[in-house]
């Protein structure tokens, strides 16, 4: 089991699972419903967050609402097209390459 966890791939499970949460989010805004949120400067009360509405953005996008997800936030396609990239990348590093990367810091270790 320590095995298994040790090479398991958490950025790419994270990744994943937060957009396929996205994915079968409502994306339909029921009035004035406050949502859960995990944003720190929304939950200490602060409306300005400059990152507010980028899930709301991609899950407008998932479901095809292109000029919703633009009112929810610019960033939302920028975002789900990093976050795609990034799937790939690990998904390549993790399963095609057999490669174990290594960030410790030391002279013999190389990335």
């Amino acid at each position: 089991m320590r095995k298994l966890l040790r090479y398991l791939p958490l950025e790419l499970l994270f990744w994943l699972t937060a957009l396929i949460l996205l994915a079968f989010a409502d994306p339909h805004v029921k009035g004035d419903h406050q949502h859960f949120t995990l944003c720190p400067l929304a939950n200490l009360g602060f409306s300005g967050c400059p990152g507010c509405g980028i899930g709301r953005s991609i899950t407008q996008l998932m479901h095809g609402n292109l000029a919703e997800s633009f009112k929810q936030h610019w960033f939302g396609l920028p975002a789900l097209l990093i976050i795609s990239w990034r799937i790939i990348v690990l998904i390549r590093l993790n399963f095609f390459k057999n490669k174990v990367v290594n960030l410790s810091i030391g002279r013999n270790n190389h990335v």
